[in-house]
């Protein structure tokens, strides 16, 4: 595709040696405060089989309460759920956060586009201000970048101003250089977000993806002076984790990027660890390791 002649990629041999010293860098973020932070950063997920209207509705209640619960803590980003149980999540909703659907054949993306385009569009009608969701991996290793695309394109038309979040399963591609035609394609397509991972292959996310993808937004924005945002999500469980990702984007993309406007991390144990460790750190906080 021509447009990715536009942007210039970093050198991938100097991947280890950068994410090595991120890695150790990170250590200074490992505080109550960017904890805390880190926290605000969280989308809420829940995506299991099993997951029911009286499971979404109990979680959609614990997170309205949260606030009085935990004084000193800011609440989580969005909650993130099943197509189906977002209008669950809407009529239970009190707290001001986003609201997330997986959506357009999630974990596969393997139906067609029409068929996506509907569950992307009937999401954002049942209350959905987010939509997450996977490129079409099996037309993108083919080598037709061109329908994965287009597939992105006319979804994020369809959805109009919800915000659509990415995946691009880092894990199932091959080279820190298909991540990042991939980053490029996503956000010339339309997104918003890119993210790593559906959480349901492996490996999940790494932080040598997200430093490649980091480096796509920095460099998109630079073409485009356009900021977009990045999701981490599948893997992440304890505030030690996600410092790391923390680092990378403090690093390659700044402070403007440290907010839950353009940084998510997508987690579902996550959320009850970083308050196991909040408390660790900080013994004035109010802390139920299990309130989630």
């Amino acid at each position: 595709m021509d447009f990715l002649k536009k942007y210039t990629a970093p050198d991938f041999g100097q991947i280890d040696i950068e994410i090595a010293k991120l890695k150790a860098e990170s250590k200074k973020f490992y505080n109550s405060a960017v904890l805390k932070e880190i926290f605000s950063l969280i989308d809420l997920t829940s995506l299991n089989a099993t997951d029911s209207k009286a499971k979404i509705k109990g979680m959609t209640e614990k997170v309205n309460k949260f606030p009085a619960v935990f004084t000193d803590m800011p609440n989580v980003a969005a909650i993130c759920v099943y197509p189906s149980l977002v209008e669950t999540v809407k009529e239970n909703l009190k707290a001001e956060i986003g609201i997330a659907s997986v959506a357009a054949g999630f974990p596969s993306s393997q139906t067609f586009l029409d068929v996506k385009i509907v569950e992307s569009t009937a999401a954002v009608l049942s209350g959905a201000s987010e939509v997450d969701i996977v490129i079409s991996l099996g037309t993108f290793l083919s080598g037709d970048y061109e329908t994965v695309y287009q597939e992105i394109k006319e979804i994020k038309e369809n959805i109009e101003n919800a915000h659509l979040k990415v995946i691009l399963e880092s894990g199932a591609l091959e080279d820190a250089q298909k991540i990042w035609d991939a980053s490029i394609i996503a956000m010339e397509a339309g997104a918003d977000f890119i993210k790593t991972s559906t959480g349901k292959m492996q490996p999940a996310a790494t932080l040598e993806a997200v430093y490649v993808m980091t480096k796509a937004i920095k460099e998109f924005y630079r073409v485009n002076h356009k900021k977009i945002g990045l999701k981490p999500a599948g893997g992440i469980s304890t505030g030690k984790q996600a410092v790391e990702y923390y680092a990378i984007v403090a690093d390659i993309l700044g402070d403007e990027w440290l907010n839950n406007k353009l940084f998510r991390i997508g987690a579902s144990s996550l959320a009850n660890n970083l308050l196991s460790e909040i408390a660790g750190l900080d013994s004035s906080a109010k802390v139920d390791v299990n309130y989630f």
